[in-house]
């Protein structure tokens, strides 16, 4: 499920800063960027048994490369996903989420943008 209107999507900032802002509200750089994109998830762990959410954050790079460090990275608007095991994580609209989570998960999100302003280039 896409997360609209968190203020994040078309936030142009160095990989730098953006990777450390990240990791310091617990999300995690994904093995899956390569020269052009980037990924950060953040893990939910849901009151039911074997029920895992992820936010999922991704960019791609408008300058540098991604593996150089060197990166200025455009976010995308945010997901929401729901893990099945052994299948992986699905993002679609289809998925259904509480109203709770969606709160939750956009709050994140919102604070993220909080920090990452500062660091925006135009």
């Amino acid at each position: 499920m896409k997360l609209e209107g968190t203020g994040i999507e078309g936030l142009v900032v160095d990989l730098q800063p953006l990777t450390q802002i990240m990791e310091s509200n617990g999300f995690i750089l994904g093995g899956s960027w390569d020269y052009e994109r980037v990924t950060y998830d953040y893990k939910i762990d849901a009151p039911d048994k074997n029920v895992t959410y992820y936010i999922r954050v991704q960019g791609y790079a408008i300058e540098g490369d991604v593996d150089r460090g060197n990166a200025v990275v455009q976010l995308v608007t945010p997901l929401l996903g729901k893990h099945y095991y052994p299948h992986g994580v699905e993002y679609g609209e289809q998925e259904d989420f509480s109203s709770n989570l969606i709160e939750r998960a956009t709050k994140s999100i919102q604070n993220l943008k909080e920090s990452l302003v500062q660091y925006q280039q135009s």
